[in-house]
Order: structure tokens, then sequence, then C-alpha cells
């Protein structure tokens, strides 16, 4: 068995917080030294476990305030999972149209990234995507339908995506993992992206994931490049 340190089990055991909805979106936390009382552990402990969670964007640190569970408001979801950038403007976050929801059987491929049967019914939305009023993408999303009930209609969904899952279904998205690859775009996404067919795109296929781990959306975005890139910064 991996050896797992005592701050990694008490951040465990935080998350369990968010999960079950005890710790709401904008919810100032129990402090420290309460904390530590409650799990009977150090101070220090609890700080560490806390630090985590902070890097992670699950909590928000407001001096003389307190720590607060994060919400999912447009900077934190901009930088966190939006990765196109202007080749000569700063980052901004896209406004989105829907243009499709319905509600269907799963394909084999997507059963496979949601970890779902294939058949499960699920949600799938296509709506594209603009930066300084130009169309730079469209995007397939697939959710599973038992984990978001009632998905409201085309002129309900919000920018904002990320933000619905928190406030109506308490899903966080805590992590995403992306594959990128060059294609050629078919007739119907050059349609919608106003290019020729057969123009260069970037494929970005994400799987993102709540806070116990779980596959919740599959999402594959085609995008332009020529006035962008996709930019990410490792450390």
């Amino acid at each position: 068995m991996e050896y797992k340190p005592l701050y990694m089990h008490i951040r465990d055991q935080l998350v369990r917080h968010l999960v079950d909805g005890s710790w709401a979106p904008g919810m100032v936390i129990p402090s420290e030294m309460e904390l530590a009382r409650q799990l009977q552990v150090s101070q220090g402990t609890v700080r560490k476990a806390l630090d985590t969670m902070t890097a992670d964007n699950l909590l928000v640190r407001k001096q003389g305030k307190g720590t607060f569970v994060a919400e999912p408001e447009d900077s934190r979801i901009l930088f966190q999972f939006f990765r196109l950038v202007p080749d000569d403007g700063p980052s901004a976050f896209p406004q989105s149209s829907v243009i499709e929801c319905e509600e269907s059987g799963a394909s084999e491929s997507e059963a496979t990234a949601l970890e779902i049967e294939p058949g499960a019914p699920l949600w799938r939305i296509q709506r594209l995507r603009h930066l300084a009023e130009r169309c730079i993408l469209v995007e397939t999303i697939c959710l599973p339908s038992d984990r978001f009930p009632d998905f409201p209609d085309l002129g309900q969904i919000p920018n904002n995506i990320y933000q619905l899952f928190s406030m109506r279904w308490g899903i966080t998205i805590a992590q995403a993992e992306e594959r990128l690859k060059a294609v050629l775009a078919e007739p119907a996404d050059a349609r919608l992206l106003a290019c020729e067919p057969g123009t260069p795109l970037l494929r970005i296929h994400r799987i993102a994931r709540d806070l116990e781990g779980r596959a919740v959306e599959l999402r594959i975005s085609r995008c332009l490049t020529d006035d962008i890139h996709y930019a990410v910064n490792l450390r």
C-alpha cells in the first residue's frame, strides 16, 4: 500500500465536507484551531491540508476574514480550465451560445470516457464559444443524466456551466484531463466556425472529474487557432 502522509488523510476528510454539501460555496470554514480540535491532530497538520486545498482552488483565503469555500466564478474557471489565449492580447473568458441540447444514449466511446454503460442516458450539448466577438470553437459536452437530472432548456444554460453544476447539483469540478490533437475541419464544424472544410483545427478531448474523482463531463472542443494558442504553465 502506498504511504500517505497524515495531512493528506486530513485533506480527504475535509474534502468530504465539500462533497456532502456541509461546506457550501462561499461559506467560511472553521478556524485551523477548531478543525485541529475536531480532528484531534496538530494545527500544523490542518494547515498543510488546507494549503493543498487552497492550491487546488477548492478554498480561498481572505486576509483578516478567514478561509472560504471557493465559488466557481469566471476568473477561477478561466485560469484553471480554459487554456486558449489570444496571440496579441490578455486572457479573457469566452462567451457562449448553445445551439443544441438533447438527451440520448451514450455511445461506446462516450460511455468509456464517462465510466458508464453504453446506451445509458446522457445529455449532449453543443455550443459555440466566442472571443472578441469571433467564433473560435465549437464544443460538444456530454453529461450523465443520472448526475444531472432536469437539465435546463437551451435558453437557461449559462456561459459558466461549471457554476451551474455547483449551484444546481452540488457538483464541483476539481480536475480535468485533456488530450490535444490536430485535425481537419469536417463540413459541419466548418459551417459553424465560418471556415473552409479541411481547415486545421485543434481538437481538445477533456474528461472532467468531481471531488471524488468520478468522471462527470466529457467535452470535445474543435478550435480555430489562427489568432490564439493553447497555453500551459508547467511548474
